[in-house]
């Protein structure tokens, strides 16, 4: 199937398209400072992580998952909280992960490993191939007895390893990096729904890995948008989309109208809070602070602890005092923190 890939460019996916190009064009030019992209980025990750585990049953509430990027501990089952700090651990990964044409199998493994680490019943199925049949199904109360009804048999177990190198080889091809990056996110997140290779933990993977093939893309590299959000917000329909190919004899279209129905809500969203911060089109008088990934990330701490000292730098990286000092210094000349108290008591803020 995934070498004759059917869909049609519709007017409802047209339309989609182009409402996020346009979204997208005006988020790119506005002027964000790097405290105001810190804080988009943050509250990304904090409803992509408590949306993607309650589709598949946590019950952490939003604010418990805030606590818990915190740092802070929550009474609520270990099970639960391991699955929020995995989710958040694989998306403040997704930078690292693998690179554009150059996505392995074990990049695959990889993602489902952090995301199921301490969660499954038998540790032997994290990061690892299913070795046996599973199915996606529903309970459901007849008379006086339980039964399961089946929804989805995935492919068999002998076929999964052949299935995802064909896949993993088709998303490496040059011309398909010419594809739409939405389109392309849609495909990716339903193909790994579809083979489904792992015991547990197939939609998060599969949810991550169209996160990251929207990066790599350069669709969202700056990782602001909650897509997982509009999957949550209504999970009935959300697996209604994905059963459409199926029923469709294998045609993808109402599955990518959905997909790009959410990605459009998510990234107008974005646009709208940009709007609010009164930085759109400013980038006319006003050019974006360019910072490198580990400034960056100081300026998400700060964002997410409001301080910062050097100490908390030295443990964050592994690295000297000088290093660290060396950073500071960098950020306080491009006034995007500002130093505060003195001594022992000095510490950063974002300005």
């Amino acid at each position: 199937m995934i070498f004759n890939l059917k869909y049609t460019i519709t007017d409802k996916l047209l339309n989609n398209l182009t409402l996020i190009a346009a979204a997208r064009e005006v988020i790119e030019e506005s002027y964000l400072v790097p405290k105001w992209e810190a804080k988009l980025r943050r509250q990304a990750l904090l409803h992509n992580t408590h949306s993607s585990t309650a589709i598949e049953g946590n019950n952490l509430t939003f604010e418990q998952v805030e606590s818990l990027a915190d740092g802070k501990d929550v009474i609520a089952a270990n099970k639960d909280k391991q699955e929020v700090l995995n989710y958040l651990e694989a998306l403040g990964k997704i930078p690292s992960i693998t690179k554009k044409g150059d996505i392995k199998i074990n990049d695959l493994l990889a993602v489902h490993k952090i995301v199921t680490k301490g969660t499954l019943q038998n540790d032997s199925g994290v990061g690892v191939f299913r070795d046996r049949q599973v199915f996606v199904g529903r309970r459901v109360v007849d008379g006086t007895t339980i039964r399961e009804i089946v929804e989805y048999m995935p492919p068999q177990a002998k076929d999964v390893p052949e299935l995802v190198k064909e896949f993993i080889n088709w998303l490496n091809l040059d011309k398909i990096s010419e594809m739409n990056p939405v389109l392309l996110a849609g495909i990716v997140h339903y193909e790994i729904v579809r083979i489904h290779p792992f015991i547990d933990g197939n939609g998060r993977t599969a949810r991550l890995f169209a996160a990251l093939v929207l990066y790599l893309s350069g669709f969202d590299h700056r990782r602001i948008f909650a897509l997982d959000d509009f999957y949550d917000r209504d999970r009935k329909t959300y697996y209604a989309a994905l059963k459409t190919v199926q029923t469709n004899n294998n045609d993808l279209t109402q599955w990518l109208e959905y997909f790009s129905t959410g990605v459009a809500i998510s990234i107008t969203e974005v646009k709208d809070a940009i709007f609010k911060l009164g930085t759109a089109k400013k980038m006319s008088h006003k050019k974006q602070i360019g910072l490198t990934p580990r400034q960056m990330r100081i300026v998400e701490y700060i964002n997410a602890k409001g301080k910062v000292t050097n100490k908390d730098l030295q443990g964050l990286f592994k690295i000297s005092a000088q290093a660290v000092h060396k950073e500071l210094t960098k950020l306080v000349g491009l006034k995007v923190i500002k130093p505060k108290g003195q001594g022992r008591a000095l510490c950063y803020i974002l300005v």
